[in-house]
């Protein structure tokens, strides 16, 4: 599952803290991506996001758990993805990662002891310093990585996220129940 690449890692803790999530906010490139970016011939953005990944956020809302996006960019393709996720809340082209967290927490009735955040990279701190929850990819940046409750063995884009979905599916007791829905 997943492995300590900080020296505070307690896989107890992290499970225990995933069983309390209601909101799971998550970072774009680099996490939902590869982070690679990618320019088309007339000079736009081209983002790979990875399907498996994709299903989590789906398997996540159906357990009731509110999905959002809060991202640096600002990308047409950000908010098709989101649609097709049926992501709720996305805010991109966020300076202030910590603001727009502030205003999700505020629009959903939530603390930030009952929210999650999978980042990468220094824009993330804000949240990830806050939430119950932190998480990251395995190629997230040092700073990030000591300072998350979660590390996934998986890089972003590549399974990352389904990883982290799995985890706090299985930590809330729902992954089962969501597993044999499918097989039924």
């Amino acid at each position: 599952m997943s492995h300590p690449g900080n020296t505070l890692f307690d896989a107890a803790a992290a499970t225990a803290r995933a069983a309390r999530l209601r909101v799971m906010v998550f970072d774009v490139d680099g996490v939902l991506t590869d982070g690679g970016l990618r320019y088309g011939p007339a000079g736009e953005v081209i983002k790979t996001f990875d399907s498996l990944d994709g299903h989590g956020l789906k398997l996540l809302a159906e357990a009731g758990i509110v999905t959002a996006i809060i991202t640096g960019r600002q990308s047409d393709i950000v908010a098709r993805r989101a649609a097709d996720l049926r992501v709720a809340h996305v805010y991109q082209g966020v300076q202030d990662k910590r603001a727009a967290f502030e205003d999700l927490c505020a629009k959903v009735s939530a603390t930030a002891d009952v929210c999650g955040h999978i980042g990468d990279d220094w824009p993330d701190l804000p949240v990830l310093t806050r939430v119950g929850f932190a998480a990251c990819p395995a190629n997230a940046h040092a700073e990030v990585k000591a300072r998350c409750h979660w590390i996934a063995s998986t890089r972003g884009g590549e399974g990352a996220v389904r990883e982290m979905c799995d985890f706090v599916l299985r930590a809330q007791g729902r992954y089962d129940a969501l597993l044999a829905e499918a097989l039924a």
